[in-house]
């Protein structure tokens, strides 16, 4: 299973710290490209309003843009400065567009590192930009095409990303090893990791106990794919498990590394 850290430093100590626990573990650094891709609209706040009616992320972003204009004008006078930081912080994307519709409209200035609000627009007449991805707003698309002049946004980021790789199928040591990598690795990969986990431990148990009674591979092999899928039930969940031949081709390599099993030709050893 694979966990993703932020750094080379959390990566090396997450491995270092799996490795003190008797967990084995490999360190993996990768440079891949994320790619996003955004429906882009346009527009006073009084135009957008009129055509979002029905179209929920755009009814949603909308009221965002209104809560934010009250919270930053509720007591923001004409001619009093204010720093960026007590306007909004970068997180909060509804007052930041509000801060820049402000600014292009005139009615704040930049002066000496702070904000000065030289005159108060009504809302409904400051323009935004609203960006929505693809697939938070794809059930809406041809009505938003159809209602709005859309522009299309592509965002494409050549980052480093960290794993660390965590290289057992014992339920005690992946369970270990996911409370170590909580202090260390982001929380989607231990969340992702633990059904990993659990998967790989469940067709391993399943795979050495088959090879208890099957000693030719291709027996062993038939009889794996004879149990796909293989279901773990919870008390309210349940798992599938799925496979081909080839992933357990590869799986039976890595027991074969980990010691608990020997595959030599046509014949298995336990």
């Amino acid at each position: 299973m694979r966990l993703e850290v932020l750094s080379r430093e959390d990566m090396n100590a997450l491995s270092r710290e799996l490795s003190r626990a008797g967990i084995m573990n490999r360190t993996r650094e990768e440079v891949s490209p994320q790619i996003s891709h955004y429906v882009v609209i346009e527009g006073t706040y009084a135009e957008l309003l009129e055509k979002a009616e029905g179209i929920e992320p755009v009814e949603a972003a909308l009221d965002e843009l209104r809560f934010a204009y009250e919270e930053i004008t509720r007591d923001w006078k004409v001619g009093e400065k204010k720093s960026l930081e007590r306007l909004f912080d970068e997180s909060d994307l509804g007052k930041l567009i509000v801060v820049t519709a402000l600014m292009e409209a005139g009615a704040v200035a930049e002066e000496d590192g702070t904000l000065v609000l030289n005159e108060m627009v009504p809302l409904d007449f400051l323009r935004a930009e609203l960006r929505f991805s693809i697939d938070d707003i794809e059930e809406y698309l041809e009505e938003v095409e159809e209602r709005f002049k859309t522009g299309m946004v592509t965002e494409y980021t050549l980052e480093k990303r960290y794993f660390v790789e965590v290289m057992e199928v014992d339920r005690e040591l992946i369970e270990e090893a996911l409370e170590i990598a909580k202090e260390y690795a982001t929380e989607e990969s231990v969340v992702e990791a633990m059904f990993d986990g659990i998967a790989r431990s469940v067709l391993a148990d399943v795979i050495l106990e088959l090879a208890g009674r099957h000693r030719r591979k291709n027996e062993l092999m038939e009889a794996i794919m004879e149990r796909e899928p293989i279901v773990v039930e919870g008390e309210r969940e349940r798992m599938n498990i799925y496979f081909d031949e080839d992933a357990i081709e590869d799986f039976l390599k890595e027991l074969q590394s980990l010691g608990y099993l020997k595959v030599k030709g046509n014949r298995i050893w336990v």
